[in-house]
């Protein structure tokens, strides 16, 4: 990725969903809802996979595994196998979007391309007052990451496996942290200190 994307805060997230589920108009044109997008958009945020993996997924790539269910493919960037667990409640969701929409097994989730993707996108974040040259859908996967870093007592460690970075360095730097959070962890930190 080309730009310095930034990472969705939640209110934004929220936003862009009920934008791509309900549709809006930007200017005099009627942008659709879009129900593919926005579930493109919430397994992305949901499972911090790139928008070119979530595109190659189907439902068979979701193993059974006791009472879970586990994602297990290659990343298409940099080749190498990724395994975990899914929770129950992101398959579920992916499963209910796949029956209602009678995709098998076997075929692809979603049948468009990235550039479609972003162009979407683009649209909702300009709807947003979003610069759209620093949000895009890697937007949603920086929005997991920090998700899970504010989430997890700050476990850098655990954001660097689950993204499979190769150094804690690359995600410190991917994290998109707001002078406002660090104010707002230090003050709650300090509530329970003093």
């Amino acid at each position: 990725m080309n730009k310095k994307c930034l990472a969705l805060t939640e209110e934004q997230y929220c936003q862009s969903i009920a934008l791509l589920r309900n549709g809006f108009f930007l200017g005099d044109t009627r942008i659709k809802p879009n129900e593919r997008i926005a579930t493109i958009a919430v397994v992305q945020a949901s499972l911090g996979l790139r928008l070119g993996d979530v595109l190659r997924l189907k439902l068979s790539s979701f193993v059974k595994d006791g009472n879970r269910w586990r994602l297990d493919f290659k990343e298409q960037k940099t080749d190498k196998s990724r395994e975990f667990t899914v929770p129950v409640e992101v398959y579920s969701f992916i499963q209910d979007y796949a029956v209602n929409r009678c995709i098998s097994r076997d075929a692809k989730l979603f049948d468009i391309t990235e550039r479609q993707v972003e162009r979407h996108l683009n649209k909702v974040f300009i709807k947003m007052d979003l610069p759209v040259h620093q949000y895009g859908s890697h937007s949603l996967r920086k929005f997991f990451a920090t998700r899970v870093y504010l989430d997890n007592e700050m476990n850098i460690e655990l954001v660097r496996v689950l993204l499979q970075h190769s150094s804690v360095q690359i995600t410190q730097r991917y994290l998109s942290i707001s002078q406002k959070t660090v104010e707002d962890a230090l003050t709650k930190t300090a509530a329970h200190v003093i």
